[in-house]
């Protein structure tokens, strides 16, 4: 698939992600914030596990191989619906989303320019640091009340 397939494809998780906190939200005013975290990933995990089991190409038997913190990706995804679920509707969800952006994008910088996790090294330049800066005047732009 070439890049420009891959760049709509997140595009689309980006639109998700987007609309899952309202979603969750309105499921959190009937249920309770960490119990309507709960529920998605309940749904979340039977879905995937259907998905894995019909289309997936890996092995669940590795997963005896692998270090305490590969494991934490779901923490950190339980955290961040947990948060969405409560903050979205104290400050909207524009402003969550561009500190969410602001976030990731900066991460992503530091993740890539060390090259954490093994992944690939891609240093920091100029045109990724003024993208970066651009993006958090931006945030900070939809964030201001």
């Amino acid at each position: 698939m070439p890049s420009l397939g891959f760049f709509l494809l997140m595009f689309l998780g980006g639109i998700a992600v987007a609309i899952q906190p309202s979603i969750n939200g309105r499921l959190a005013q009937k249920i309770g914030a960490v119990e309507s975290s709960a529920v998605s990933f309940a749904v979340g995990t039977v879905a995937l596990l259907i998905v894995a089991l019909v289309a997936g190409r890996g092995s669940f038997r590795g997963l005896t191989e692998a270090r305490g913190w590969e494991l934490t990706g779901g923490f950190l995804g339980a955290f961040f619906v947990t948060l969405t679920i409560i903050i979205v509707p104290r400050i909207g969800t524009t402003a969550a989303m561009a500190a969410t952006i602001a976030a990731q994008l900066t991460t992503g910088i530091l993740l890539d320019h060390y090259g954490l996790f093994g992944f690939r090294t891609v240093p920091l330049d100029a045109k990724r640091a003024v993208g970066a800066c651009l993006l958090l005047a931006g945030a900070a732009l939809v964030f201001r009340r």
